[in-house]
């Protein structure tokens, strides 16, 4: 699969490193890609994570199964954007969680041991690819806060309120469209997807919001 060099330096992680650097910079860490299929499991929990995997295009799902076998979306990520970095960078190798094609992806994927120790030909983008990394992994943990603040809320309607809140303020409009369908925003409010679909529609008709499909708008 040819890689697109412009295409990377759009990424945040590849932010301040030039086109023409990327080439060696990705030989140099032994970089490699694989191809996933919709619904294809691409690493396991408890599975060891030692490289860092890039979206190239399609959506990722981090996912968290409980004994019973209840399925709760934790974060969804697209193109451009990190997975595994948390558990590669620490002592404890072992995912705690699975990350899930949600749409047929190209993964780029960088071990991890190469990103943060600097090679001997002492490349320059290494001290730039470390600053990139470090910021994303708080980006990452930010995502993962705005998860628990929606959930820790009492009612369903309270969690749908405060998810929708969240995605119009990073989208920066009353009016917005969420990346999540039914089934996918059920598992991430942790609710049953006949009573979502049920909330939705009293909320609606008590003058809350007004939607259609994924398309929202708040109108208080």
């Amino acid at each position: 699969m040819q890689l697109d060099f412009h295409q990377l330096t759009l990424f945040p992680l590849f932010t301040g490193i030039y086109e023409e650097d990327l080439p060696a910079m990705l030989t140099c860490l032994g970089s490699f890609q694989k191809r996933y299929k919709k619904e294809e499991i691409i690493l396991l929990e408890s599975n060891e994570v030692r490289s860092v995997g890039i979206i190239l295009s399609g959506t990722v799902h981090m996912i968290k199964n409980d004994s019973e076998g209840y399925q709760t979306l934790l974060v969804t990520m697209k193109e451009g954007e990190l997975f595994g970095e948390s558990f590669s960078c620490g002592s404890h190798l072992d995912a705690r969680v699975s990350f899930l094609a949600a749409t047929s992806c190209i993964i780029l994927f960088l071990p991890f041991y190469k990103v943060i120790h600097s090679c001997k030909l002492t490349c320059t983008f290494h001290h730039r690819l470390i600053e990139n990394m470090v910021r994303l992994i708080g980006d990452k943990n930010v995502q993962l806060m705005d998860k628990i603040e929606v959930i820790s809320k009492k009612t369903l309607r309270e969690k749908i309120m405060a998810y929708l809140h969240q995605q119009s303020m990073e989208q920066n409009s009353k009016h917005f469209t969420i990346p999540l369908g039914r089934l996918e925003l059920a598992e991430y409010l942790c609710a049953d997807r006949s009573a979502l679909t049920r909330e939705l529609s009293y909320m609606q008709k008590d003058g809350l919001i007004c939607y259609e499909k994924n398309t929202f708008k708040l109108l208080l």
